[in-house]
């Protein structure tokens, strides 16, 4: 897979909502986007990260700025997720992880000696073209989604 370059169009996303519908990256064009990538929903650091960007969301909504959360959880999760922290934007189910390994979070992962595969907390910032404007690897949940939209303001 090659390497993701500022500037180039992001790769496609279709996959299943939490809602049960088909998300399509494509409809979003005209809308910048924030797409991130998140291991385990309902675990501590997804939970904070999430519930900082539904408290986000309306500023960022404003912005004609949409949030993407995207995991290999099943849409059932997803959707007791959502429900559970009132998030107010869509969750995508990336069980095959097709996804991830479009966008190069798909890794290996050393949890005390136990290699395995999984999400590498990432986040996307895509522009109204659909070109990826800002990319975040190896994220800290706690005050990424302040830097996001710090950032988002110099797109």
């Amino acid at each position: 897979m090659a390497e993701l370059k500022l500037g180039s169009k992001a790769p496609a996303v279709k996959l299943p909502a939490d809602d049960g519908s088909r998300f399509d990256l494509a409809a979003l064009k005209g809308k910048r986007v924030v797409l991130y990538f998140y291991p385990k929903a309902d675990t501590p650091g997804c939970t904070t990260e999430a519930c900082d960007f539904r408290d986000a969301m309306p500023s960022l909504a404003k912005d004609d700025t949409v949030v993407v959360g995207v995991s290999p959880d099943p849409v059932k999760n997803l959707a007791k997720f959502k429900t559970k922290y009132d998030l107010n934007f869509v969750l995508l189910s990336d069980e095959q992880h097709q996804v991830a390994e479009a966008y190069g979070v798909w890794v290996e992962k050393n949890m005390y000696g136990n290699k395995s595969m999984g999400i590498e907390r990432s986040t996307f910032l895509i522009d109204a073209e659909g070109r990826l404007a800002k990319i975040y690897r190896k994220v800290k949940a706690q005050g990424h989604a302040a830097q996001v939209r710090e950032d988002l303001k110099s797109l």
